[in-house]
Protein backbone atom coordinates (compact mmCIF):
# COMPACT_ATOMS: atom_id res chain seq x y z
CA UNK A 1 0.00 0.00 0.00
CA UNK A 2 1.27 3.23 -0.78
CA UNK A 3 1.89 6.03 1.61
CA UNK A 4 0.09 9.68 1.07
CA UNK A 5 2.16 12.60 2.26
CA UNK A 6 0.86 16.17 2.86
CA UNK A 7 2.75 19.23 3.63
CA UNK A 8 0.89 21.20 5.98
CA UNK A 9 3.18 23.81 6.22
CA UNK A 10 1.02 26.61 4.88
CA UNK A 11 -2.30 24.85 5.15
CA UNK A 12 -5.04 26.15 7.85
CA UNK A 13 -6.00 23.38 10.66
CA UNK A 14 -9.53 23.01 9.00
CA UNK A 15 -7.83 22.11 5.65
CA UNK A 16 -5.68 19.70 6.97
CA UNK A 17 -8.34 17.66 8.28
CA UNK A 18 -10.57 17.99 5.20
CA UNK A 19 -7.63 16.12 3.31
CA UNK A 20 -7.68 14.02 6.25
CA UNK A 21 -11.32 12.75 5.60
CA UNK A 22 -10.88 12.12 2.32
CA UNK A 23 -7.84 9.71 2.02
CA UNK A 24 -7.81 6.38 2.90
CA UNK A 25 -4.69 3.75 4.07
CA UNK A 26 -1.42 5.33 4.90
CA UNK A 27 -0.56 9.00 5.49
CA UNK A 28 2.36 11.06 6.10
CA UNK A 29 2.12 14.51 7.79
CA UNK A 30 5.33 16.81 6.97
CA UNK A 31 5.70 20.29 8.66
CA UNK A 32 2.68 20.22 11.00
CA UNK A 33 4.16 23.14 13.17
CA UNK A 34 2.76 22.43 16.00
CA UNK A 35 -0.88 22.99 14.80
CA UNK A 36 -3.85 22.43 16.87
CA UNK A 37 -6.90 20.31 16.94
CA UNK A 38 -5.40 17.30 13.90
CA UNK A 39 -7.03 14.60 13.42
CA UNK A 40 -9.81 16.21 15.83
CA UNK A 41 -13.42 14.31 14.86
CA UNK A 42 -11.71 12.06 12.58
CA UNK A 43 -14.25 8.86 12.14
CA UNK A 44 -12.37 6.25 9.89
CA UNK A 45 -9.21 3.75 10.04
CA UNK A 46 -6.17 5.80 9.38
CA UNK A 47 -2.85 4.96 9.65
CA UNK A 48 -0.98 8.80 10.30
CA UNK A 49 2.82 9.52 10.94
CA UNK A 50 3.08 12.95 11.65
CA UNK A 51 6.82 13.76 11.15
CA UNK A 52 7.23 16.36 13.94
CA UNK A 53 5.51 18.11 16.52
CA UNK A 54 1.92 19.33 17.39
CA UNK A 55 -0.23 21.37 19.57
CA UNK A 56 -3.19 21.13 21.39
CA UNK A 57 -6.04 18.62 21.34
CA UNK A 58 -4.85 15.84 18.81
CA UNK A 59 -7.09 13.55 17.70
CA UNK A 60 -9.80 15.20 20.24
CA UNK A 61 -13.35 12.74 19.60
CA UNK A 62 -11.90 10.86 17.46
CA UNK A 63 -13.24 7.33 16.30
CA UNK A 64 -10.96 4.44 14.56
CA UNK A 65 -6.93 5.94 13.66
CA UNK A 66 -4.44 5.40 14.08
CA UNK A 67 -1.75 8.38 14.99
CA UNK A 68 2.15 8.25 15.77
CA UNK A 69 3.64 12.08 16.75
CA UNK A 70 6.94 11.95 15.77
CA UNK A 71 7.95 14.87 18.07
CA UNK A 72 6.03 16.34 21.65
CA UNK A 73 2.08 16.85 21.86
CA UNK A 74 0.27 20.29 23.51
CA UNK A 75 -1.98 19.85 26.40
CA UNK A 76 -5.32 17.40 25.61
CA UNK A 77 -4.47 14.83 23.52
CA UNK A 78 -6.96 11.98 22.88
CA UNK A 79 -9.24 14.14 24.53
CA UNK A 80 -13.00 12.99 24.17
CA UNK A 81 -11.48 9.82 21.78
CA UNK A 82 -13.75 6.84 21.28
CA UNK A 83 -11.75 4.42 19.36
CA UNK A 84 -8.20 4.30 17.96
CA UNK A 85 -4.49 4.90 18.96
CA UNK A 86 -2.11 7.78 19.73
CA UNK A 87 1.28 7.28 20.10
CA UNK A 88 3.97 10.21 20.95
CA UNK A 89 7.47 9.88 20.80
CA UNK A 90 8.51 13.18 22.93
CA UNK A 91 6.53 14.93 26.33
CA UNK A 92 2.78 15.21 26.07
CA UNK A 93 1.08 18.36 27.98
CA UNK A 94 -1.67 18.77 30.56
CA UNK A 95 -4.67 16.54 30.12
CA UNK A 96 -3.50 13.70 28.02
CA UNK A 97 -6.32 11.35 27.78
CA UNK A 98 -8.79 13.10 29.17
CA UNK A 99 -12.29 11.79 29.32
CA UNK A 100 -11.10 8.92 26.83
CA UNK A 101 -13.80 6.51 26.28
CA UNK A 102 -11.57 3.85 24.72
CA UNK A 103 -8.78 3.63 22.81
CA UNK A 104 -4.93 3.65 23.74
CA UNK A 105 -3.09 6.95 24.47
CA UNK A 106 1.36 6.01 24.54
CA UNK A 107 3.32 8.88 25.60
CA UNK A 108 7.04 7.48 25.54
CA UNK A 109 8.20 10.46 27.90
CA UNK A 110 6.61 12.54 30.31
CA UNK A 111 3.28 14.10 30.83
CA UNK A 112 2.19 17.18 32.24
CA UNK A 113 -0.31 17.58 34.99
CA UNK A 114 -4.25 15.92 35.12
CA UNK A 115 -3.22 12.46 33.12
CA UNK A 116 -6.18 10.48 32.24
CA UNK A 117 -8.70 13.29 34.50
CA UNK A 118 -12.40 12.41 33.62
CA UNK A 119 -11.74 9.33 31.40
CA UNK A 120 -14.35 6.88 31.14
CA UNK A 121 -12.38 3.76 29.64
CA UNK A 122 -9.53 2.92 27.86
CA UNK A 123 -5.70 2.74 28.55
CA UNK A 124 -3.07 6.18 29.14
CA UNK A 125 0.53 5.17 29.04
CA UNK A 126 3.17 7.47 30.22
CA UNK A 127 7.16 5.85 29.67
CA UNK A 128 8.40 8.91 31.92
CA UNK A 129 6.69 10.76 34.66
CA UNK A 130 3.59 12.26 35.12
CA UNK A 131 2.20 15.64 36.76
CA UNK A 132 0.17 16.28 40.03
CA UNK A 133 -3.60 15.20 40.07
CA UNK A 134 -3.25 12.52 37.70
CA UNK A 135 -6.42 10.80 37.45
CA UNK A 136 -8.31 13.30 38.64
CA UNK A 137 -12.36 12.58 38.23
CA UNK A 138 -11.83 8.91 36.45
CA UNK A 139 -14.55 6.70 36.15
CA UNK A 140 -13.07 4.10 34.61
CA UNK A 141 -10.07 2.43 32.32
CA UNK A 142 -6.40 2.22 32.94
CA UNK A 143 -3.55 5.12 33.24
CA UNK A 144 -0.30 3.23 33.56
CA UNK A 145 2.97 5.41 34.36
CA UNK A 146 6.32 4.26 34.27
CA UNK A 147 7.93 6.78 36.14
CA UNK A 148 6.80 9.25 39.63
CA UNK A 149 3.86 10.73 39.86
CA UNK A 150 2.97 14.16 41.43
CA UNK A 151 0.88 15.62 44.13
CA UNK A 152 -2.93 14.30 44.68
CA UNK A 153 -2.81 11.25 43.05
CA UNK A 154 -6.02 9.92 41.97
CA UNK A 155 -7.74 12.36 43.06
CA UNK A 156 -11.40 12.21 43.89
CA UNK A 157 -11.11 8.84 41.16
CA UNK A 158 -14.33 7.20 40.97
CA UNK A 159 -13.36 3.95 39.12
CA UNK A 160 -10.51 3.01 36.92
CA UNK A 161 -7.21 2.20 37.96
CA UNK A 162 -3.68 4.22 38.16
CA UNK A 163 -0.50 1.95 37.72
CA UNK A 164 2.32 3.93 39.07
CA UNK A 165 6.32 2.50 38.73
CA UNK A 166 7.97 4.75 40.15
CA UNK A 167 7.16 7.50 43.80
CA UNK A 168 3.74 8.66 44.40
CA UNK A 169 4.08 11.93 45.65
CA UNK A 170 0.89 11.76 47.50
CA UNK A 171 -2.55 10.37 47.50
CA UNK A 172 -5.54 12.61 46.62
CA UNK A 173 -9.03 12.27 48.39
CA UNK A 174 -10.85 9.05 48.01
CA UNK A 175 -8.15 7.08 46.89
CA UNK A 176 -5.96 4.32 48.55
CA UNK A 177 -3.01 1.96 47.40
CA UNK A 178 -3.76 -1.88 46.45
CA UNK A 179 -1.65 -4.74 45.70
CA UNK A 180 -0.94 -5.41 41.95
CA UNK A 181 -1.97 -8.96 41.13
CA UNK A 182 0.32 -10.98 39.07
CA UNK A 183 -1.92 -11.09 36.23
CA UNK A 184 -1.87 -7.65 36.18
CA UNK A 185 1.81 -7.01 36.25
CA UNK A 186 2.36 -9.52 33.06
CA UNK A 187 -0.59 -7.64 31.27
CA UNK A 188 0.73 -4.18 31.62
CA UNK A 189 4.36 -5.41 30.79
CA UNK A 190 3.04 -7.44 28.05
CA UNK A 191 1.87 -3.54 26.54
CA UNK A 192 4.72 -1.56 27.57
CA UNK A 193 7.07 -3.92 25.44
CA UNK A 194 4.98 -3.42 22.27
CA UNK A 195 5.78 0.28 22.21
CA UNK A 196 9.29 -0.94 23.27
CA UNK A 197 9.07 0.87 26.77
CA UNK A 198 11.02 -0.38 29.61
CA UNK A 199 8.89 -1.81 32.30
CA UNK A 200 9.68 -1.13 35.69
CA UNK A 201 10.32 -4.07 38.26
CA UNK A 202 6.82 -3.63 39.53
CA UNK A 203 3.84 -1.30 40.16
CA UNK A 204 1.96 0.21 42.93
CA UNK A 205 -1.73 0.07 42.37
CA UNK A 206 -3.90 3.79 43.22
CA UNK A 207 -8.10 2.70 43.22
CA UNK A 208 -10.99 4.72 44.77
CA UNK A 209 -11.47 4.38 48.26
CA UNK A 210 -15.04 4.22 48.30
CA UNK A 211 -16.28 3.09 44.62
CA UNK A 212 -20.14 4.82 43.42
CA UNK A 213 -22.25 3.00 41.70
CA UNK A 214 -23.95 3.83 38.61
CA UNK A 215 -26.86 2.28 36.74
CA UNK A 216 -24.43 2.15 33.65
CA UNK A 217 -21.16 0.37 34.13
CA UNK A 218 -18.53 1.84 32.22
CA UNK A 219 -15.74 -0.88 33.08
CA UNK A 220 -12.31 -0.82 33.77
CA UNK A 221 -10.76 -0.51 30.74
Amino acid sequence: MSVKVINVEKMETREVNHSLRQLTGKIKVMNPNSAHFIAAGLCKKLEIEIKGSVGYYLGTCMDGPSVHVGGNAGWFSGDNMTNGTIVIEGLSGDGTGQGIYGGLVVVKSDCGSRTGQLMKNGTVVVGGNSGYMTGLYAFGGRIIVCGDVGDSAGESIIGGALYVGGKIKSLGKNARKEKVTAREQESIKKLLRKYDIKPPQEFTKVTSLKRRVYPVDIGEG
